[in-house]
């Protein structure tokens, strides 16, 4: 069990004539063999007082653990002057852990002497608890004289903790690492005393989720330049539209492999320091990506834990903010793009379509190899004569060959197939010299292609604002363009009411393309299905009655005639030529679905460049800081609840709220910064997670592992065996589990008063009304799937519904930096079982100040803390907590990258305390 060293101080003699000391305690480990200093750290300062009570603790790090052999030295110190740190030294102490072990009650009694060694200028008390063992008797010691004697105590905590402690656990150590740890002692309402440890830890993740994204990512894209070739011949025009398109492709792949090369070099920390936040090789690495956990031990009361996650905001720092960010380049490149595809000869096809072909081509090359290993179980269900293993392979086998009929059942793929037919060379169509009323007809002298091509096979541009194969019922009789005359011609609305593509949105229709073959094609796989079905049918009826006690699946109306089986032969080589034949039209299907989807594709990308692939890197930059947060927050709270059963209740029926809390402020570049964060954590609802059994306890079979493509990704958690056997059976089967990403911003900067003034604050209204309707939603889901019971026990007593009809009210009201709606949005997702982010520029500055007070409000809200130590613990836990470390990591200072005049615009619940700020290169 962890051990801390509890220390008292009294009767401090001042560094001057009747000088009342503002007394420091720092606290160094000596390696007894080398016999030098090896770590040190100190408390806060208690200013005026001879027996000053300190709240601060100090930790050993974890290569020093506080081993019997162990020597610590304690030095206080008078600060005179905190802004530059001028101080006097007063006295000290040394002592060994050894004499505490064998000293009776673990308490030793010391002097501290003057530097000569001769003047005793106090005392100290050493003692030790046990963190999450303390009873009301353990700190008897430290109550005695408290009430009518002010103390100085410390605690000092070992970082070194068993395999069942929750922060040091070997299940954590396999993707947490680094920790640094801070405890305090703090008093209650009731004048008892509780035990707070924070413990922060870097992240494996930080690194390894950017490294397998960066791996899909090319071989995404790789993919994508294959697919385009197998488009086979095109005309001029579109062949070198597609060269262009691969090449900029090209150019991503490569980018992308230099820097995954330089990832890979990368060793030492697992975090990127915020001054490192505008490296290139850098850019897709979270910013200061850390854990944080609140451990609170109070007599006779259970431990409770408080986790939050901290993450530079995740933005495209290194392309910087000129243009804004991504909310903002996306719309105006959407707007845009409609000129493009007339410039370039193309159909604009919206957001929705295209992301419409990214669906289809992933659910086709997901479904054709399952339904073919369906097919082979089938066959071989048959071959071993097994009527049982036959109808279960068949039932699977139906689903998913409806699944992918289904996924096919769209006038998108018809239409890009027409359009493909007509990107081919020698493609002629009638005459375009006639035009619909009130339409221009277009010529290639009219739009110029901007890079030099041919001008036979090109489609004419689509009306923006129409969707491919959607026709309106109020179109007029559609032109059809020629590829090589210019001319045009009145086409008929077609038999199956749907006209063609009208004008501007035309796609020409090849006079040998029968437009109705792709429909025959498509529902061959379903006739050739109900074949396999009628013929399993009519195998069953032949087996004997004593071996057909099994429910049958309904009978299918049988499309096609099956002919010549014979009834008394092999089961198998009755069903092997309709098998086969399935097989090959879904083969077929697949490859003119993937072609056409492909050409769809090709014309976004081809209307896009070179903005489109441009803005696909930055988003592509920022989703990957997005996720490593995401992915880090995942885990740690799945190892938190590993023995929660109403979590994971709630885990598989419902998901998790993951809630974003922003500091940005809504001017000058953070506004960038903002419109990118915002799209960055919208990206996630793409995300699902799946936990799997490692397969050994070795941390490298811990690590989570990402697969899939842009438009959907999975991060497989891998757990031990032991522990992923306890879970439920819903989850062990692999169920995807949903996250649903919330983002709340409110700006408290000195740019936040600009904006709040004379700037523009809408994106940040914006954000926050949007994102309360998705809290609001998924409350209401969870209360229809969850019973209450699932969600954790809170001392405030305030209802959810009831919080969350504040935060609403909050959202909508005209308020400047009004905090009150972080406040809400934290204090809700906690209740919601959800997973906690704070955010800011950098996550180290306004980030601490959050985090901290945070920390606090729950110490105050949950574990009664004394009002008037509300402040004081405030400044400890910034001045000498892990926040203030955090800091040290990043800057190699100790100090917040603040200003007095900056601090004049906080609000003051959020100011550090003085001496803890200064300018700084942050």
């Amino acid at each position: 069990m962890t051990s801390h060293f509890l220390y008292k101080c009294r009767d401090l003699i001042g560094s001057g004539r009747d000088r009342t000391p503002n007394a420091l305690v720092q606290v160094a480990v000596i390696d007894p063999r080398e016999q030098y200093l090896v770590s040190q750290a100190c408390t806060e300062i208690v200013e005026g007082s001879r027996d000053p009570l300190f709240l601060t603790g100090v930790t050993f790090p974890p290569e020093y653990p506080a081993s019997p052999e162990t020597l610590v030295k304690l030095t206080v110190y008078d600060v005179r002057d905190k802004a530059r740190d001028n101080s006097s030294f007063l006295g000290s102490a040394t002592f060994s852990v050894s004499d505490l072990l064998r000293s009776k009650d673990d308490q030793l009694t010391l002097n501290l002497r003057s530097s000569d060694g001769v003047l005793a200028v106090g005392t100290v008390l050493v003692s030790r608890v046990n963190m999450g063992e303390m009873e009301e008797g353990d700190m008897d010691h430290i109550t005695a004289d408290v009430q009518q004697a002010q103390k100085c105590t410390l605690v000092c905590e070992s970082s070194q903790g068993t395999p069942n402690d929750k922060d040091n656990s070997p299940l954590t150590g396999a993707v947490f690492k680094n920790p640094v740890c801070k405890v305090y002692k703090f008093q209650t309402v009731d004048s008892k005393w509780m035990l707070v440890r924070e413990q922060m830890e870097e992240c494996t993740l930080s690194f390894s989720i950017p490294r397998q994204l960066l791996h899909l990512y090319i071989q995404e894209d790789m993919r994508r330049i294959q697919e385009l070739r197998d488009l086979g011949e095109l005309s001029p025009h579109w062949d070198n539209l597609r060269k262009e398109v691969i090449g900029r492709y090209g150019q991503v792949i490569a980018a992308y492999q230099e820097t995954l090369a330089e990832l890979n070099k990368i060793t030492g920390p697992s975090f990127k320091p915020s001054c490192s936040k505008a490296q290139r090789y850098l850019e897709f690495i979270p910013i200061n990506l850390h854990t944080q956990r609140m451990r609170v031990t109070c007599p006779r009361q259970t431990d409770a834990f408080y986790d939050v996650i901290t993450v530079g905001a995740p933005a495209a720092h290194f392309q910087g903010f000129k243009g804004g960010g991504l909310q903002r380049l996306l719309s105006r490149h959407e707007a845009e793009k409609k000129s493009f595809s007339t410039a370039y000869q193309c159909i604009y096809y919206s957001p929705e379509h295209t992301a419409k072909a990214q669906e289809v081509l992933h659910s086709v090359g997901h479904l054709q190899p399952l339904i073919s290993g369906l097919a082979d179980q089938l066959l071989q269900a048959a071959q071993q004569h097994s009527m049982a293993g036959l109808r279960e392979a068949l039932k699977t086998l139906a689903g998913k060959t409806e699944q992918f009929v289904h996924a096919l059942k769209d006038e998108l793929v018809k239409s890009a197939l027409l359009a493909l037919h007509a990107a081919q060379p020698g493609y002629v169509t009638k005459n375009q010299n006639q035009t619909l009323p009130g339409h221009q007809g277009h010529s290639h002298q009219d739009h110029p292609s901007p890079s030099q091509r041919g001008q036979q096979g090109q489609i004419p541009p689509q009306n923006p604002g129409h969707s491919p194969g959607q026709p309106s019922a109020t179109d007029s009789p559609v032109v059809v363009c020629n590829n090589v005359d210019g001319g045009s011609q009145t086409a008929p609305i077609r038999e199956d009411g749907h006209a063609p593509l009208k004008c501007q949105d035309s796609i020409p229709c090849h006079k040998e393309y029968d437009e109705e073959e792709w429909d025959r094609v498509w529902a061959d796989v379903a006739k050739s299905l109900n074949c396999v079905i009628a013929m399993v049918d009519k195998l069953q009826e032949q087996e004997p009655i004593n071996n057909n006690q099994e429910q049958p699946i309904p009978k299918q109306v049988l499309a096609d005639v099956i002919t010549s089986h014979n009834p008394e032969g092999d089961w198998r080589e009755q069903l092997c030529p309709l098998v086969v034949r399935l097989k090959e039209c879904v083969v077929e299907v697949v490859v003119r679905a993937r072609r056409a989807m492909t050409f769809v594709l090709l014309q976004e990308a081809a209307c896009s460049i070179p903005q489109g692939l441009f803005l696909k890197q930055r988003r592509d930059v920022v989703f990957s800081q997005a996720l490593a947060a995401l992915a880090c927050g995942f885990v740690m709270r799945l190892y938190a609840g590993m023995e929660d059963k109403g979590f994971l209740r709630q885990l598989h029926l419902v998901g998790l709220v993951a809630q974003f809390e922003s500091l940005l402020s809504t001017y000058s570049e953070e506004i960038g910064m903002l419109e990118d964060m915002e799209v960055g954590i919208s990206d996630l609802h793409r995300v699902a997670f799946k936990i799997t059994q490692a397969k050994t306890d070795d941390p490298c079979d811990l690590q989570p592992v990402v697969i899939g493509r842009r438009d959907h990704y999975t991060v497989e958690v891998p757990l031990p065996r032991l522990a992923f056997q306890t879970l439920p059976h819903e989850i062990k089967e692999g169920k995807a589990l949903q996250v649903y990403p919330v983002l709340f911003n409110v700006g408290i900067n000195e740019q936040q008063t600009i904006a709040d003034r004379f700037g523009d604050i809408s994106l940040q209204e914006r954000i926050n009304q949007r994102n309360f309707e998705i809290l609001d939603s998924y409350y209401k889901s969870l209360s229809d799937k969850v019973p209450s019971e699932c969600l954790p026990c809170f001392q405030t007593q305030t209802d959810l519904k009831d919080l969350l009809g504040t935060l609403g009210q909050n959202v909508v009201t005209k308020k400047r930096k009004n905090v009150e709606i972080l406040w809400l949005a934290g204090t809700i997702c906690r209740r919601l079982n959800g997973i906690r982010f704070t955010s800011c520029k950098s996550a180290k500055d306004r980030t601490s100040m959050s985090v901290t007070l945070e920390q606090c409000a729950l110490l105050r809200d949950e574990h009664q803390l004394n009002k008037d130590y509300f402040i004081r613990a405030l400044d400890c836990m910034r001045r000498e907590g892990c926040r203030i470390e955090n800091v040290q990591k990043n800057i190699k200072c100790r100090k917040y990258a603040f200003n007095m005049l900056q601090l004049m615009a906080f609000p003051k619940i959020y100011r550090p305390p003085e001496g803890t700020y200064g300018k700084v290169d942050s």
